[in-house]
């Protein structure tokens, strides 16, 4: 059985559910997964620096006690001015929020490439070679002067 399908909605930048023929949309969980690890406020490591002066280091209450915690330190981004250091940075929080697809085995490997493309635009691809040999493409873009 699938799990609730989460797609992102461009236009309101959120990941959100779809009811089809009068029940949750489920399916397509690879990109469920990544949409959860990827957009979901993973806790801040007490060395991060943090986007506003409210101390709060987000993460989720559910990660208590957990080895591996769910969501990625993208956030810590909102604020930042759009430099290639930002594009650097945002492949490595996109690689740690991924990271347990590897470990467990769901990806055997993971092509990460983070670019500005335009004045304003920070795209992230991802390529996902999973363990049943097939290859997955995904591929999200922020237009930043939205977030700042």
């Amino acid at each position: 059985m699938s799990d609730i399908a989460t797609v992102w909605d461009v236009s309101n930048s959120q990941g959100d559910w779809i009811v089809e023929s009068a029940t949750l949309k489920n399916g397509d969980d690879l990109a469920t997964s990544v949409l959860i690890s990827l957009f979901t406020d993973r806790l801040a490591n007490a060395s991060d620096v943090l986007p506003d002066a409210t101390g709060d280091r987000r993460g989720w209450w559910g990660d208590l006690d957990q080895n591996v915690p769910i969501g990625s330190r993208l956030w810590l981004l909102t604020r930042a001015k759009l430099l290639p250091s930002v594009a650097v940075t945002a492949k490595s929080y996109v690689a740690e929020a991924l990271q347990w697809m590897l470990d467990d085995g769901v990806a055997l490997a993971m092509n990460i490439v983070t670019a500005i493309v335009a004045p304003s635009m920070l795209t992230i691809q991802i390529t996902i070679n999973q363990s049943n040999g097939s290859q997955r493409a995904l591929s999200f873009n922020w237009a930043w002067n939205q977030l700042n």
